[in-house]
């Protein structure tokens, strides 16, 4: 690693004191890079900005601790030049706002003075998880995106059921099923497009859900041999762990390997290390990369360190 820069991390990420430890990815995270001797500064959105051009942070030292009830404690704030940082981690959740796309443009100004910056903020404006997942329309099932609630009930008519959702969406919020003849479309319509003002996604439902939505975790183009299938409880047809889903790990299907290889070379070449594909039966839904989870689930259930095999790949790439 360049003696110019020492192992040094940043973390930019929403209130660590409001994180579920035992679940948290982002925890995960931060405890390897402890373990592998990185210093760690902590970072949320209210302490970026930018002095002459230069990104600057309002940094606080950060330890963290493998524990349910004590997993973090903070030093006292300091504003930094984020060009110290050889190492920033944009581990924000959705959705990718006004704010949050400034936050980015910060982040930019970082890594073109030589911090690396995962997900790349480039990639983060560019890639909307669900948009992003249509550049693969053969690995998609029928899919409408627009404004126009005609459209829209024109697509249900033709699909019979259908899920219809934000763009801007996360944790299986703001989703509906409906179909053409749901007295309640209408209503879900004006909920979701306004007066035709914003967008919309519409999926053909996949009854294969009640099997699980399968959440695949690809570290640097190469999925993990395990998926997190997010299993909906009772009456709910969301599979979301945020929505009540049971995770239960299954191992890769055929069709999930054959998806993650068509997606694999432009996440490589988007410079995204780490990357959850949803999958519910033989369908990509969406392409996670803001902030992507399920990594605490899978190392508990088969004894993984997925962090691991991330910081693997990002300490080769800063050799």
């Amino acid at each position: 690693m360049p003696t110019r820069l020492p192992r040094s991390l940043a973390v930019l990420m929403d209130p660590i004191g409001q994180v579920k430890p035992y679940k948290d990815s982002t925890l995960a995270m931060l405890l390897e890079a402890q373990r592998r001797g990185w210093s760690l500064h902590y970072v949320e959105q209210g302490d970026l900005a930018l002095r002459q051009g230069e990104p600057w942070a309002r940094l606080r030292p950060l330890t963290v601790r493998d524990d349910a009830y004590d997993w973090f404690s903070l030093g006292d704030a300091q504003w930094q030049s984020l060009t110290r940082q050889r190492l920033i981690l944009a581990r924000k959740d959705p959705p990718l706002d006004a704010e949050f796309l400034y936050d980015t443009q910060v982040l930019e100004r970082a890594a073109e003075a030589g911090a690396m910056v995962l997900n790349p903020p480039q990639a983060l404006r560019d890639c909307n998880e669900k948009l992003y997942a249509l550049r693969f329309p053969q690995c998609c099932a029928p899919t409408l995106v627009a404004r126009r609630r005609d459209e829209l009930r024109a697509f249900a008519a033709e699909h019979g059921e259908i899920v219809l959702k934000p763009l801007d969406g996360m944790g299986g919020r703001g989703i509906f099923r409906s179909a053409a003849h749901d007295p309640n479309l209408n209503v879900i319509l004006e909920t979701l497009l306004g007066a035709d003002q914003r967008f919309a996604i519409a999926q053909k439902f996949i009854p294969a859900i009640r099997e699980g939505d399968k959440r695949i975790l690809v570290v640097d183009g190469e999925p993990l041999p395990y998926a997190l299938a997010r299993i909906p409880q009772g009456d709910e047809f969301r599979g979301n762990l945020a929505a009540g889903g049971r995770g239960v790990g299954v191992p890769l299907s055929e069709r999930d390997r054959w998806i993650v290889a068509q997606v694999a070379p432009d996440l490589r070449r988007r410079g995204l290390l780490f990357v959850g594909l949803d999958v519910i039966g033989d369908w990509l839904t969406e392409i996670n990369i803001t902030s992507p989870t399920c990594i605490r689930e899978l190392d508990g259930q088969y004894g993984l360190n997925i962090a691991g095999l991330l910081f693997e790949a990002i300490e080769r790439r800063l050799t």
